[in-house]
């Protein structure tokens, strides 16, 4: 494996298999004490690395780790009077901890969106090992707007094809597809 391009630490050195009935987990902010923490009931779908400027990332790392979760499987549990949301004006609401800045879950309120109903969590937050492992790379030219040099563009894209994540400049090609067919049922072009 090219060792020297870093991604992120929970995939730098190669993807986990996800666990067979996986239960969910607890995510926990970066204080050392009074940690806000989060209850995920269940699997994580659509797990992917995200070179976006928006999307909290340990420090060092290139890219986030990003997937969803219904909202509905998603509980604050402790020191939730440490959350705020980050820009209230961004379409997702990251609610970050207020003292460390780890972005906890992010969530769209606005329910014409196509992913309304799902919230956006960190899974690598858990301790608990079998969420599922990331799937692709999305926004990956985006990581020269947060400093990547431009010239070492295609070493990141061979580490992550390396790393069997297909790297996109958008979502992936079945999310892609999400967004159109709910823009185009919204638009009374589909009808299923």
């Amino acid at each position: 494996m090219n060792s020297a391009v870093k991604i992120h630490p929970a995939v730098d050195g190669g993807l986990k298999p996800a666990a067979k009935a996986f239960p969910g987990g607890t995510l926990m902010c970066g204080c050392s004490q009074n940690k806000v923490a989060v209850a995920i009931k269940g699997q994580v779908a659509h797990n992917h690395v995200c070179g976006c400027t928006k999307c909290w990332k340990p420090k060092g790392a290139l890219f986030s780790q990003v997937a969803v979760v219904p909202r509905d499987n998603v509980s604050v549990i402790a020191n939730g009077d440490k959350l705020e949301v980050v820009d209230p004006k961004a379409t997702i609401q990251r609610h970050a901890c207020k003292e460390c800045g780890v972005h906890m879950y992010g969530r769209i309120e606005n329910k014409g969106h196509p992913f309304y109903g799902f919230d956006f969590i960190h899974t690598e937050l858990s301790k608990e090992e079998g969420w599922a492992p990331p799937e692709f790379a999305a926004f990956v030219s985006s990581i020269i707007e947060s400093g990547a040099s431009p010239d070492n563009m295609s070493a990141v894209r061979a580490k992550l094809v390396e790393l069997g994540l297909p790297p996109y400049d958008c979502l992936s090609p079945a999310l892609m597809d999400a967004i159109a067919t709910h823009t185009a049922k919204a638009a009374g072009v589909r009808s299923n």
